[in-house]
């Protein structure tokens, strides 16, 4: 899937390999788009390489680099609507229960 040149250690993710992925997500695309695509994924992949070689020795961890308090508020649980009355609510039930239509077919 990924290739290293004799230049060194770049990534070169090629045209099979964005073919193949753009497949699994039923995406139609065209020789010219994978090509294009592979050489954008590799120039990502050479800037994620340059950023490994950072040197962060020095520099302490920040998980929270501005320094934000929570500031979301608490959960709380509340009383909504009883369950009967939900389900006077819903356009279809069954025996206590939201029936909706089938998604995936007859799988019998």
């Amino acid at each position: 899937m990924t290739k290293t040149t004799s230049a060194g250690n770049k990534n070169i993710i090629d045209t099979k390999t964005v073919k193949h992925v753009a497949n699994l997500v039923r995406l139609g695309i065209t020789e010219e788009e994978a090509q294009k695509f592979s050489g954008q994924f590799s120039s990502i992949i050479d800037y994620f390489n340059m950023l490994n070689e950072v040197d962060t020795e020095n520099i302490p961890p920040a998980s929270d680099i501005a320094n934000a308090e929570n500031v979301l508020r608490e959960d709380v649980v509340k009383q909504s609507i009883s369950h009967e009355e939900f389900i006077k609510n819903v356009p279809n039930s069954e025996r206590g229960y939201v029936k909706v239509p089938t998604v995936l077919g007859d799988e019998s």
